[in-house]
């Protein structure tokens, strides 16, 4: 569950740069709605998914559990810089808004990346030696 919302966060940042960009060169209301929609419910809904997952699927793993829940924190303030709709004019602070979700997209892409790990999906799991497996008889 922690592999797949990690993973959602990462399409969904994807998404969410190609509804600005329609937006910003005309496309309308439409994608802009769509933007705050993905951002707003999906990808931040995802963060807390992932939090909750690790705080359950890493019990006693604290450490991996604060980078799970620093996402989560990292994804709120990300939120929070972006520019209300009734002030838009401190861009170069609301700027680090579309900085920081790349932040978040590398962040997200870390946690999978390491869940496909611990599932064996990719590499060896972390903390475990990698062995050297022979194949074939040489003879």
């Amino acid at each position: 569950m922690n592999l797949v919302f990690a993973s959602i966060i990462v399409i969904g940042v994807f998404l969410q740069a190609y509804f600005i960009t329609a937006y910003v060169t005309g496309a309308g209301e439409g994608a802009l709605d769509a933007h705050g929609f993905v951002g707003g419910l999906i990808i931040h809904g995802s963060e807390l998914i992932v939090f909750l997952s690790a705080l359950v699927a890493f019990w006693r793993m604290w450490g991996w559990i604060a980078v799970n829940f620093g996402l989560f924190v990292f994804g709120t303030i990300q939120i929070f810089l972006s520019p209300p709709d009734e002030d838009p004019a401190s861009g170069w602070v609301h700027g680090l808004h579309g900085l920081f979700a790349l932040f978040v997209l590398v962040y997200a892409a870390y946690i999978a990346y390491r869940d496909m790990r611990w599932l064996g999906l990719r590499g060896t799991p972390p903390g475990e030696p990698a062995v050297a497996t022979r194949t074939a008889d040489p003879v």
